[in-house]
């Protein structure tokens, strides 16, 4: 039983290092094309989430949206996603 707690306890250490490893000035460098999940890798979950199509038998759209944080202070970073894809990315100076 301590080798599966030492294995869980490990795991769940190098998730949550790998959590913190998130720069939010990686939100700059984000491009059409990616895929969600890897924005999701590289800059994080988002901070909020909006259906604009979630009809069956279509391609979901939505939009994720960052709040300015520590290391991209001032900006709100809004991605747009169609089919788990970057369609579009706005960014803009939230004051």
């Amino acid at each position: 039983m301590p080798i599966k707690t030492a294995l869980v306890s490990c795991a769940l250490l190098i998730a949550s290092a790998g959590a913190a490893a998130v720069d939010a000035r990686d939100r700059g460098f984000l491009s059409k094309g990616t895929p969600e999940g890897e924005v999701v890798y590289k800059i994080g979950k988002p901070d909020h989430e909006a259906f604009i199509v979630n009809v069956k038998g279509q391609p979901e759209e939505k939009t994720w949206t960052y709040f300015p944080a520590d290391r991209d202070p001032q900006t709100l970073t809004i991605i747009t996603l169609r089919a788990g894809v970057v369609i579009n990315i706005e960014r803009k100076i939230a004051r």
